[in-house]
């Protein structure tokens, strides 16, 4: 896996992975103006507590707080932050195939 490797390539691509999901977010919460929640979902969001560990200590300055335990074993849907936390942190499963039923239903004109 490659959070597990210790080839400095893998580690390098997961650190920049992981930047730039940070700097996305804090594009999105400057343009909202503030942070409620932090969703983490699909593939990597859903399966990857390394991943969601390291993007939520990149963001720590926004309130992001991550519950270690909570994030080791989360499986969709779980809060993963503390409950003292002031930016919840969620693990939620993509349901993929809802939304493409709800499209295809919408150009079928079904909806």
């Amino acid at each position: 896996e490659l959070e597990n490797s210790n080839a400095p390539a893998a580690r390098l691509a997961l650190a920049v992975f992981t930047y730039r999901v940070a700097t996305a977010v804090g594009a999105m919460v400057t343009a909202l103006g503030g942070l409620d929640a932090l969703v983490f979902t699909a593939g990597i969001g859903e399966n990857s507590a390394s991943v969601r560990a390291a993007v939520c200590k990149r963001l720590g300055f926004l309130g992001v707080q991550l519950d270690p335990d909570a994030n080791l074993s989360a499986r969709p849907d779980a809060t993963v932050s503390p409950a003292e936390s002031p930016v919840r942190v969620i693990v939620l499963e993509a349901r993929e195939d809802v939304v493409a039923a709800r499209a295809a239903r919408q150009l079928l004109g079904l909806s």
